[in-house]
């Protein structure tokens, strides 16, 4: 769905309005690279209930579930390049019409899009974490490790789920073999915020400072459901700030929304590119 030019010239002028623009983007700008979202256009959620952060570090059963689904999920995950929408929106940045940006996101599709400075609300899925030595390694060198402890599900094919999750339920987890730590082999969890686990503080101190830095908000792609993304609605708006959004579908802060373009990113965001690009 594409926003038609009056509602495009709405957006096109609410950023001209605006010079300190902070951009919060979801899980619906990455649709377009072929990673899967969370939720349906009522927001309502689909599949079953992500893995919980205080279960993957007290049972052994969860992280069994979580990883082998991972080690089936992922390479779709890692081969998603970006799409039109994020390269019109480092565009937009490089021409100073947009500021600061953050994303609830855990793909890295921002950064190689070429957008800087980038805050990942929520972590980043291609680097992997040591519970016990706090060791950092790539994800693709823990795939690695996957799929030569675990050839039973090399080659597995099942339909791709958010964030490198597959819709799998393997029969043998009893005898799946979990990656570890080569420092100290302890117990290796993804650089990412599960449900149920909290925004760093470091990290929730420069999203609120940001937040501040900022004259406007505009939400691209999210339903705006989790609190850590829709908190900031509610800041800009106790603030007197201008909130814009980009969304398929309802979101959270539709009462705190000033203008709501009922469009994907993939069109919308290259078109605002090409309207100030004529300018």
């Amino acid at each position: 769905m594409t926003a038609d030019s009056e509602t495009l010239d709405r957006l096109a002028g609410f950023v001209a309005r605006h010079q300190r623009i902070l951009v919060l983007t979801g899980a619906g700008m990455s649709t377009a690279s072929g990673i899967p979202d969370y939720r349906d256009r009522d927001g309502v959620r689909r599949g079953k209930t992500p893995v919980q952060g205080p279960d993957f570090r007290k049972l052994e059963a969860v992280r069994r579930r979580y990883w082998a689904r991972s080690m089936v999920g992922y390479p779709t995950l890692s081969a998603a390049a970006p799409n039109a929408g994020h390269t019109a929106l480092a565009g937009l940045q490089a021409a100073g019409r947009l500021g600061a940006l953050m994303t609830q996101n855990v793909d890295g599709l921002h950064q190689r899009a070429g957008s800087a400075e980038v805050l990942e609300l929520h972590g980043n899925i291609h680097k992997v974490v040591c519970l016990d030595c706090h060791a950092s390694f790539p994800r693709a060198f823990v795939q690695g490790q996957l799929v030569e402890a675990n050839p039973a599900l090399a080659g597995a094919v099942a339909t791709p789920a958010p964030d490198g999750d597959a819709q799998l339920e393997p029969d043998a987890l009893a005898e799946f073999h979990l990656p570890y730590c080569v420092h100290c082999g302890g117990t290796l969890k993804p650089d990412v915020v599960f449900f149920g686990d909290g925004v760093p503080a470091d990290c929730t101190r420069e999203a609120l400072a940001r937040m501040m830095d900022a004259d406007a908000l505009l939400v691209i792609g999210s339903s705006l459901v989790v609190y850590s993304g829709f908190r900031f609605c509610r800041i800009a708006a106790d603030s007197g700030k201008p909130i814009a959004a980009i969304n398929l579908g309802k979101t959270r802060a539709d009462e705190l929304i000033s203008l709501k373009v009922e469009a994907n990113a993939e069109s919308t965001l290259p078109a605002l590119l090409k309207q100030f690009a004529s300018e």
